[in-house]
């Protein structure tokens, strides 16, 4: 299934276990930018007002998994937070693979002399702004997003 693309802003979220990352669409849907990043604790309530304030039409999940494809711990943390988040907010929530997102945004943001604790408060925006703009690239281009183009509720 591909993923379907809605006119408007777009919400591209990183789940990690103690940090969120959060990206931003324009409105047209087509350049990702940084937004925030979001304690763990306390996310889901900070990304409901965060979509009302946007006025976003739908918000996109990283879903981690394998090389190989397969899902672990972590791909199904996204999975039930991206339920839960699906469950707090009237637009969909879909989820969109995110292999090695982490680690180009850590290389990216090292190459650019970013390291330590400024690359720590950062890398998790970095990896949302891979994930949300690759989705909006596959949107907009009919390619097969790589994760089954759904997460708790449907577009």
């Amino acid at each position: 299934m591909t993923a379907a693309a809605r006119p408007g802003v777009v919400l591209g979220v990183d789940v990690g276990s103690v940090r969120v990352g959060v990206a931003v669409s324009d409105p047209s849907g087509v350049l990702a930018t940084p937004l925030l990043t979001l304690s763990r604790a306390g996310s889901l309530d900070a990304l409901v007002r965060l979509a009302g304030e946007h006025h976003a039409v739908q918000i996109v999940v990283g879903l981690p998994r394998s090389l190989s494809g397969r899902d672990g711990p972590a791909a199904e943390l996204a999975r039930t937070y991206a339920a839960e988040l699906a469950a707090r907010v009237s637009i969909p929530v879909q989820l969109a693979d995110e292999r090695m997102t982490t680690v180009i945004a850590s290389r990216t943001l090292a190459e650019r002399g970013v390291r330590g604790r400024r690359q720590r408060a950062v890398v998790d925006q970095a990896a949302a702004v891979l994930i949300l703009q690759g989705w909006l690239d596959s949107a907009h281009s009919g390619i097969d997003d790589g994760a089954g183009g759904r997460a708790a509720h449907g577009a």
